[in-house]
């Protein structure tokens, strides 16, 4: 399995079932083409550069300094989850993305720096059903995974449990399905 590198304190919303969404645009390694869901089943790979609880919501902003001391020892990487996309969609409808502020945990300032960042590419939206691993990988950080980049090549398998119940996903997977149909 792939792993997709996100934010630590974003990993930590999406297992505590805060956060169902990413908002992509891709990194300055990823400039031309925009980002792409490249695997439809991922880990979900902890990193700790760029965040800033200037970019978080209020209700949320607090859990980055939970977040950053709990980071693990240096050169190293603690994995917990991993992830499923459900629905990918490209949109540049920012009414649409403010309506889906509750099921993130960025602010919309954030959310707008990153629409006019590549402002000729979408923002790629993508539901995600989330899953806790059995228990923590931990994994040494090789040096081609640093930097801006999205994908990193782990080709591990793993499983674990769903962090929200069926009906409680499937409804707000219901709720995000109905404002990316509108959205353009």
């Amino acid at each position: 399995m792939q792993a997709l590198k996100e934010w630590a304190v974003v990993c930590k919303a999406l297992e505590e079932g805060r956060q169902v969404l990413l908002l992509r645009k891709g990194g300055i390694l990823e400039y031309r083409q925009g980002f792409k869901v490249k695997h439809d089943r991922f880990l979900l790979f902890p990193t700790y550069e760029h965040q800033s609880k200037d970019h978080l919501q209020v209700d949320y902003a607090d859990r980055l300094d939970e977040v950053l001391q709990d980071q693990p020892a240096t050169g190293t990487n603690r994995i917990t989850s991993y992830a499923e996309a459900i629905e990918v969609k490209e949109i540049t409808d920012r009414i649409a993305l403010r309506t889906l502020a509750k099921y993130h945990i960025w602010n919309e300032s954030y959310v707008n720096a990153r629409m006019d960042y590549n402002p000729s590419k979408p923002m790629s939206v993508i539901l995600l059903r989330v899953f806790k691993l059995e228990s923590p990988m931990f994994i040494e950080n090789k040096q081609e995974w640093i930097g801006c980049r999205s994908w990193i090549p782990l080709d591990i398998d793993v499983g674990g449990g769903p962090i929200m119940e069926d009906l409680q996903f499937n409804t707000i997977a219901s709720e995000v399905k109905g404002v990316l149909s509108i959205a353009a």
